[in-house]
């Protein structure tokens, strides 16, 4: 989630990030509207025309986020991209959801997002064509920089039939893709509308080129080349998203742990276990009394303790609330047990004998390289032998 993208706040319980994508659609704009000098006579018009395909785009997305948590499935966070965004859904709150209901819940969800976009065009096109008739709704440019009420009323527009095409990840691609897991795992189904999304986005960036070539720099064109290529990135991250999710079903906890970690005491000094943390790559350390497994801490909460309060003991300090996992989980399965308790640390047991640790740290380590060879095999298996 955090490749290419920055922080924007929190709306709603949900994580904001906006990708770098924008900065490429303020200088297409700027490129769009330039004069045959390559001058922009007001920028600061270019720069709220972003804004205002911004703002759209939050609206969009809020959309989906209310209805994903009237519908038991809260949105974790959203990476903003000009034509939408690209949604983690926090699944692990509905766990009892099957079949048919989840198909019918994500439906749902799926069309918020254009059904929202297409209310707030049209309420805002109802406000402006009352108050405002000089605006003039239905002159072209539609989406320009020198009329920006009518802008934003086009921008919703746009942007709900963008997301009604059945191109992966916009909506209507996560309608095709609820279709497709009628017949087959979900893994596959989104794989296929990945596919169906890649296919239309290159359709689109060269059909728009044409467009712009053969009709002398027709706008129009150009902004057709510009969604083909938003598109195509989104949907190379939801392939990652796919790549990922894949490995989270399929691998087990006993393939990921570290079997050789430190351990601390509740006994040890806070010095002496920042002197043990010294000497080891972890970051998480399990405390063990007589052979159980008593609490957890991290190498920032000695730190913070010892800045704080001076020298103490761990067990003063140490989270006495923690998960454990069974060696042959799921990564899945560790993922909501780190989840549902915001932890950066599961000890692995067997038999109530602690085996192993997976933190965060070594988590995303280990995700990284599996995700590259899963897909290096699944390449190796897709190519034909001649």
């Amino acid at each position: 989630m955090r490749n290419w993208s920055i922080p924007a706040g929190r709306v709603f319980g949900v994580d904001l990030r906006v990708h770098l994508t924008f900065l490429f659609l303020l200088f297409f704009v700027w490129l769009n509207e330039a004069t045959p000098h390559g001058t922009l006579e007001h920028p600061e018009r270019g720069i709220a025309l972003v804004g205002i395909i911004f703002v759209c785009v939050v609206l969009h997305e809020l959309g989906h986020a209310l209805v994903g948590i009237h519908a038991g499935i809260p949105i974790k966070a959203v990476i903003l991209m000009p034509i939408g965004g690209v949604s983690l859904l926090d699944e692990t709150q509905d766990t009892a959801a099957a079949g048919a209901n989840v198909r019918r819940r994500d439906i749902r969800i799926a069309l918020a997002g254009p059904f929202t976009s297409l209310l707030i065009a049209f309420v805002a096109g109802s406000i402006l064509a009352a108050a405002a008739p000089e605006i003039k709704l239905w002159a072209q440019p539609y989406v320009h920089s020198s009329n920006l009420p009518r802008s934003f009323v086009w921008c919703n527009v746009a942007l709900a039939l963008i997301n009604l095409l059945p191109a992966y990840p916009l909506d209507g691609g996560r309608v095709l893709r609820t279709f497709f897991s009628r017949r087959m795992d979900p893994v596959r189904a989104t794989r296929r509308a990945v596919s169906i999304g890649q296919t239309l986005a290159t359709v689109f960036m060269l059909a728009g080129l044409l467009q712009y070539f053969e009709a002398g720099a027709s706008p129009g064109g150009a902004w057709l080349a510009m969604v083909g290529f938003f598109l195509l990135l989104a949907a190379q991250l939801e392939e990652r998203s796919v790549v990922f999710h894949s490995v989270l079903e399929t691998v087990k906890l006993e393939e990921v742990m570290l079997t050789d970690f430190t351990t601390l005491s509740p006994a040890d000094t806070l010095e002496d276990a920042l002197e043990k943390a010294v000497h080891c790559l972890q970051d998480d350390f399990p405390v063990i009394r007589g052979g159980d497994m008593v609490g957890v801490i991290s190498k920032q909460k000695i730190l913070r303790a010892l800045r704080s309060e001076g020298n103490g003991y761990v067990q003063s300090v140490m989270n006495k609330i923690f998960e454990v996992a069974q060696r042959k989980e799921s990564l899945a399965s560790a993922f909501r047990k780190l989840n549902s308790r915001n932890l950066s640390i599961i000890p692995v047991v067997e038999d109530q004998r602690l085996v192993g640790i997976v933190t965060v740290q070594n988590l995303m380590h280990s995700m990284s390289l599996l995700a590259e060879s899963r897909k290096s095999r699944q390449s190796s298996l897709d190519t034909p032998d001649f």
